[in-house]
């Protein structure tokens, strides 16, 4: 199913487990025995899957400084910038990482203030929806930008973050193609399997952004078992949707942006939020590090 025309379907896999209640109570109510055996199955196996999005997991016993990263997808510039900055400087934010970043939107940012919140940056602007960064309160080093291969050729901005008290963490700034089309989805799944995989017992790592796929999706499934934990997915939040409605079309909202972070790093919260003239909600995540040595 992740080859074909039913990718974007399997985003909407939660509505589907909540919709199976629907033949199963209907069969039970006509007294319908094998149907509502068949039924029952079914639903038994989507909640198995979706319903532990709901429930936080035991976080790893990090003893480092807490980070707070916000990532947003702003559109091809058109998001509210002020709503950003506003974001950024209510839940004192530590590291941002954006998407299809414009020129005349950084500026529009650095004039609202994020120049003194956000200092030290990784930034790789372009106009339309192809550009990438990276904000960071503390220093960023050996950073750069990839270029994937598929659809657009979206950039994904990067650099290693120095947090005082915490080991350096690699942080990039993902935006892998879209599946939107039949045409596209070889595309979506080379990208994809191009993200940087986990470093277990390596340098600490983190994707943030525009995934264009959920976790019901085999590729996103995929990289986090290099070593990665959705974050939202472990704060209980993984069924909050990022994206969607789409163009006033009466379509539920998909989780397809994501924060995915090194096991060894502690999540303590995940958050949504809206942003003005973006289709894509801004999450934050407040995540605990490993100490350093």
């Amino acid at each position: 199913m992740d080859r074909g025309p039913l990718v974007q379907l399997l985003a909407f896999t939660p509505y589907v487990a909540a919709g199976s209640l629907l033949p199963l109570v209907l069969t039970v109510a006509l007294r319908r025995r094998w149907p509502a055996v068949v039924a029952a199955v079914t639903t038994v196996a989507l909640v198995a899957v979706v319903a532990p999005r709901a429930f936080g997991s035991a976080p790893p016993g990090a003893e480092g400084p807490t980070v707070r990263l916000l990532t947003a997808n702003l559109l091809a510039g058109t998001a509210d910038a002020r709503v950003l900055v506003d974001l950024v400087r209510r839940h004192s934010v530590d590291v941002l990482a954006v998407q299809e970043f414009t020129p005349e939107i950084g500026a529009e940012l650095d004039r609202l203030g994020l120049d003194i919140l956000l200092p030290h940056r990784e930034l790789h602007p372009a106009k339309g929806t192809l550009g990438s960064g990276v904000y960071a309160r503390f220093p960023v080093s050996a950073g750069g930008v990839r270029h994937n291969r598929g659809g657009w050729g979206f950039d994904q901005a990067y650099g290693t973050v120095t947090v005082p008290g915490a080991p350096p963490v690699r942080v990039e700034s993902a935006h892998p193609a879209a599946p939107y089309a039949i045409d596209q989805v070889d595309h979506w799944r080379t990208d994809l399997a191009a993200q940087p995989p986990a470093t277990p017992g390596g340098p600490l790592s983190i994707l943030a952004g525009d995934f264009n796929a959920t976790l019901d999706h085999g590729p996103l499934r995929t990289l986090l078992d290099t070593g990665y934990v959705d974050a939202a997915d472990a704060a209980g939040a993984g069924l909050t949707g990022t994206w969607g409605p789409y163009d006033g079309d009466p379509i539920p909202p998909v989780t397809i942006d994501h924060v995915l972070v090194d096991r060894r790093i502690a999540v303590r919260a995940v958050s949504v939020h809206p942003v003005r003239g973006s289709d894509h909600r801004a999450v934050l995540a407040v995540l605990r590090l490993p100490a350093g040595e």
